[in-house]
């Protein structure tokens, strides 16, 4: 098995995967994802789309997420440098509802993160240079984009980072209890 999945036990719905990597003198190799595997895991979204961000040391992205009909499904990894990043269920029924999950991703320990509808997400650049991949399983919409502030004190994230680097439209983003997330997903 190319993948080794781990179920996060205090976040419902998340798991972090560890690809195996094969590495010798030239370099290594892996799979990054396999529908077969994935599926296998129970992870069974049909992945629509790739991005690619590049970030400096500092900047914080997030917390966002898509509402219905565009709610996303996301696979992140970091493929250079290294980010913390964090998965806010936002699932009204769900037992872990406003809980949140943070992980280390990078370059080094090449680990994968799903998550599923229903969470916002972002991340903070811990390396002078990060970049993220991940693959959603809906295709952007602008109209259907939310987020949440990530500062926001009744989350309680506990960021590796004082002062982020903000975009101006995070600046401005609603604290979570402004929101009706039970419009939000279905």
């Amino acid at each position: 098995m190319p993948f080794k999945f781990n179920y996060v036990d205090s976040v419902s719905g998340l798991i972090v995967i560890e690809p195996i990597v094969f590495e010798d003198e030239r370099g290594f190799f892996m799979e990054t994802y396999s529908y077969r595997e994935f599926e296998k895991a129970g992870i069974t979204e049909k992945f629509v789309q790739d991005n690619h961000s590049k970030s400096m040391k500092g900047v914080l992205r997030g917390l966002h997420f898509q509402i219905k009909p565009f709610a996303q499904s996301k696979l992140v990894r970091c493929v250079k440098g290294e980010i913390f990043d964090v998965a806010v269920d936002l699932r009204k029924g769900s037992p872990t509802f406003k809980k949140w999950f943070g992980i280390f991703l990078s370059e080094e320990n090449k680990k994968i993160l799903y998550i599923p509808k229903g969470f916002a997400h972002g991340f903070v650049v811990l390396s002078d240079v990060a970049e993220v991949e991940y693959k959603v399983d809906n295709f952007y919409s602008r109209e259907h984009e939310r987020g949440i502030i990530w500062n926001d004190p009744d989350l309680g994230i506990n960021w590796p980072v004082e002062k982020p680097i903000l975009s101006e439209k995070d600046k401005i983003l609603p604290r979570l209890s402004e929101l009706k997330v039970e419009d939000y997903f279905d």
